[in-house]
């Protein structure tokens, strides 16, 4: 278990990255801000920390320049970005920083590069790792629809009827009819509903398992349970 801080000025992004790593068992500290950063920096260094490039009081490669500067840098940094250029990179690692990944992270090149970065200790300067860009996408892979107008899906978590299918007699696993007079996105998102609601429910919430399962990368696979309005079982009990 390690002490991680995520400094991104996107909630989103630092909800996700702090849900994984918590899963990880991680303890995650996230900061919207540079300013917030500085702040919890202070209060003792972190076993490593994923740091934005762009944000919009000072970006991410200025407070690791202060850090540097400071003599604050003692702990491992990952810098991330959507947009940065090559040179930017470069001028991360050449200041300290171990890694840089590019957004949107991949989740094995995210556990990837933490495991590493946590491996490495507690001064970074001692090492020079190579730049390694990350320009891998996440992979978007659309699920087609069955020929047949009856799915098989086990019920919603939540019990909830699922839009324009029709649920049969209770059982361990249900089939419902799904209406072709359904508008093309309706019916594919009734269908991935019940989909990702009947993975979660039989790997009992676990993201993982469910990502593997389905074969999404795990930070898509967040997006689309958002998307989908698809409670986790662990959302769902933390609800009750």
């Amino acid at each position: 278990m390690a002490n991680i801080l995520v400094v991104d000025d996107e909630i989103g992004i630092r909800e996700l990255l702090h849900e994984i790593l918590s899963d990880e068992g991680h303890v995650v500290t996230t900061a919207e801000n540079a300013r917030e950063a500085r702040r919890v920096r202070g209060e003792g260094p972190p076993d490593l920390v994923l740091l934005d490039i762009w944000m919009p009081d000072t970006d991410g490669v200025t407070l690791l320049k202060e850090w540097q500067r400071d003599g604050l840098l003692t702990m491992p940094v990952i810098m991330m970005s959507g947009h940065a250029t090559i040179d930017t990179a470069v001028e991360a690692t050449r200041i300290g920083a171990l890694n840089f990944l590019e957004k949107p992270i991949a989740l094995q090149k995210l556990l990837k590069a933490v495991q590493q970065g946590l491996s490495r200790g507690h001064d970074p300067l001692r090492h020079t790792p190579p730049l390694r860009m990350v320009s891998q996408s996440l992979d978007e892979r659309s699920m087609s629809a069955s020929s047949s107008a009856t799915l098989v899906a086990s019920s919603g978590m939540n019990g909830q009827a699922v839009p324009g299918m029709v649920p049969q007699p209770v059982s361990a696993i249900h089939s419902f009819t799904l209406s072709f007079d359904l508008p093309l996105r309706e019916a594919r998102d009734a269908f991935e509903r019940v989909y990702f609601e009947h993975h979660l429910a039989r790997e009992g919430g676990s993201m993982t398992r469910v990502a593997e399962k389905t074969g999404l990368e795990r930070t898509h696979l967040y997006r689309k349970l958002k998307q989908l309005g698809v409670e986790s079982v662990k959302a769902a009990r933390k609800s009750e």
